[in-house]
């Protein structure tokens, strides 16, 4: 069997502009479909331990259910993954006031962040994989964000079932930057991801307050509900009297990854699905990794024949943490004109 990639039609915007629905699959027969609105990753059908292929990715049935009220599902976020604190922070001594959409907070570039965006996209093939560029020039102003951005993302399904996404921005203004995919996972394809066994390789996390901002300074997870270092289900210790998990109703943190060089390409996290056998290594270059666990699905949400239940997904999203623009303390997300922002991503699948 022959990697193939295909596109459809996937609906018109309320301006009229088509979005486009691309089909990749592999030569095992692993399935990606990823629209050029918000880089979205639709369906992502994998084979259990027996090689039954199940879409383990939550998603809607159209378009406009993506132009609705957003879960982020598969979406592309930017320009900034995850949250700033009442969208403001000071860059180079002037204030910077960013869209809020969160609260009093920013989230995940504003409420017309890059996930609501058609992309432009550019199809192609290599002996080994098959692909999808996608390409968004983000104005000055956009969302609040100073300097005019050029964005490239690039997915690409290679063989041993690995869904790769490459990052590129450069920008002509000094500018915030950190992109990421927001996935939900749930890798029975039904169901609740409790029995879902997590590993995280990560020494600390970053306490939050009630608006899910960090406060202080990261944590060790030795002895909290947040030590995964070693495989444990989701819902071991979900619900544990812990004032953290109360502020998020469950895991919604940033996780501080021990790696064994700065932007090393590495496993951020490995969930196991007992029941299928279905395994996923999310691989990154980042220093950090949010897990979410599915807390604020509650059945009003629905797509695929599906109905997204109370903590039926969860995801795990490769980043800078939350809030650096405002924590000198932290890796630094300031993307500067006449550098380059990089990162890479991937999604690896196998059974057990």
């Amino acid at each position: 069997m022959q990697a193939t990639i295909t596109e459809s039609s996937f609906g018109k915007l309320p301006d009229g502009r088509e979005a486009t629905l691309y089909t990749l699959t592999n030569a095992n027969g692993m399935i990606a479909k990823i629209s050029n609105l918000g880089g979205v990753i639709v369906e992502l059908h994998v084979p259990d331990r027996d090689g039954v292929l199940a879409d383990v990715c939550h998603g809607y049935d159209n378009l406009d259910a993506y132009l609705g009220e957003s879960q982020y599902f598969g979406a592309l976020i930017g320009r900034y993954g995850n949250r700033i604190a009442n969208g403001r922070f000071t860059l180079d001594g002037e204030t910077v006031q960013l869209d809020v959409n969160n609260g009093v907070n920013h989230l995940h570039g504003g409420a017309d962040g890059f996930h609501r965006r058609l992309w432009d996209a550019e199809m192609f093939n290599t002996p080994k994989s098959v692909g999808l560029i996608l390409t968004l020039v983000s104005p000055d102003g956009d969302q609040g964000y100073p300097g005019t951005a050029e964005v490239t993302a690039i997915y690409e399904l290679r063989e041993h079932n690995e869904l790769r996404i490459a990052f590129h921005a450069v920008a002509d203004k000094a500018t915030p930057m950190n992109l990421t995919n927001h996935a939900y996972f749930n890798l029975a394809g039904q169901g609740d991801i409790l029995s879902h066994e997590l590993t995280i390789p990560a020494e600390s996390y970053t306490p939050v307050d009630s608006g899910l901002i960090p406060v202080g300074a990261p944590a060790p997870v030795v002895g909290t509900p947040f030590d995964f270092r070693t495989p444990q289900a989701i819902g071991a210790r979900i619900g544990q009297q812990d004032a953290q998990l109360g502020y998020g109703e469950g895991y919604d943190h940033n996780f501080v990854l021990t790696k064994s060089a700065d932007k090393a390409m590495e496993v951020s996290a490995r969930v196991v699905d007992p029941s299928s056998g279905r395994v996923l290594e999310v691989l990154s270059q980042e220093p950090g990794i949010q897990f979410y666990s599915g807390n604020f699905l509650n059945d009003q949400v629905a797509g695929k024949g599906r109905i997204y239940g109370y903590r039926s997904g969860f995801c795990l999203e490769p980043q800078h943490f939350p809030d650096s623009p405002n924590r000198p303390d932290f890796p630094s997300t300031i993307l500067r004109p006449n550098e380059e922002y990089a990162t890479v991503m991937a999604y690896r699948f196998s059974t057990v």
